[in-house]
């Protein structure tokens, strides 16, 4: 098991998202895609529901641990066991993550994209669901592979509101080498692109739910002792370093409005308290100044 660096919650908790290329071996990826093969003149329907008769993927019960939901031999068994998917699996969810629902997602040629959302009803936990993308073979630009926008994972909204949305700032679409796998936050912005290439597109995706506080679940081997440093945030010096861990937690996204995009600094800190269960942390004073409140104070 490989488990996340400091460095790499933090891009998490700011982006919402982490991604690892071609982590899954060929053999799994292959084993995999055997299962997914199409008969001559299948609709995209009878397809569908044929890999669901046949249990190309098994069903799983929700609520049921991950560790026993899937056969170890399985396709799906083997790719839970990659070093750095197990390792970022008890990062984010520990080791005793649940399984909300998995679903096989196929974006036929020709289709139609899905709707911009943001999956569940609104939820206003700290903790958090993470969500498992497994694509088993090579996603190319015409393919519609996943977009996502990075970091609006704290930006709550109700789920389907955002359909009429179809290209947003800084938005990405996923396109990767065969057995990538993404990991994203429950709340982030997300949506099927339209399938304009010859070939039907698979994804896997597994929802995970943590039965423990999600807190310093990681290699802390690199996380500071105390990270006070709270710099000015207009007029100060350019050339001032940071603490890597301050930058990736105060990197803007391009879609940031210049006043309420703050609101993402704070949402940030108090996610990065929750995860290291230090209810002090702040950076920049953007969540102090919201916080101090005289009338408070004893």
């Amino acid at each position: 098991m490989q488990k996340l660096t400091t460095l790499q919650m933090a891009d998490f908790a700011a982006t919402g998202l982490l991604r690892f290329d071609a982590v899954v071996p060929d053999a799994v990826n292959q084993h995999f895609m055997q299962a997914m093969s199409e008969l001559p003149d299948e609709s995209p329907r009878d397809h569908s529901q044929r890999l669901m008769r046949e249990r190309a993927v098994p069903e799983v019960s929700p609520g049921s641990p991950l560790a026993q939901a899937y056969d170890a031999d399985s396709a799906i068994g083997r790719v839970l066991q990659v070093p750095e998917v197990a390792g970022a699996i008890a990062s984010l969810v520990g080791q005793n993550a649940v399984v909300d629902h998995h679903y096989l997602h196929m974006t036929f040629p020709g289709g139609r994209a899905q709707d911009t959302h943001q999956d569940s009803t609104i939820d206003l936990r700290r903790a958090f669901d993470v969500q498992m993308f497994y694509f088993p073979h090579a996603v190319t630009p015409d393919m519609g592979g996943t977009r996502f926008v990075p970091g609006t994972h704290l930006r709550i909204v109700s789920e389907m509101s955002l359909g009429r949305y179809q290209n947003i700032l800084g938005q990405q679409s996923v396109v990767c080498p065969a057995g990538s796998v993404f990991f994203f936050h429950h709340g982030i912005w997300h949506g099927a692109g339209a399938n304009r290439g010859p070939d039907t597109r698979y994804v896997l995706k597994i929802r995970m739910c943590p039965r423990e506080p999600q807190v310093r679940l990681w290699d802390t081997a690199d996380l500071p002792e105390s990270l006070d440093e709270q710099q000015p945030i207009f007029w100060k010096n350019p050339d001032a370093p940071r603490h890597p861990i301050h930058q990736r937690l105060m990197a803007s996204q391009p879609w940031f409005e210049h006043d309420t995009g703050r609101l993402e600094m704070i949402n940030r800190i108090h996610l990065w308290r929750y995860l290291t269960g230090d209810e002090s942390f702040d950076m920049d004073y953007w969540a102090t100044r919201v916080e101090n409140d005289p009338a408070r104070v004893s």
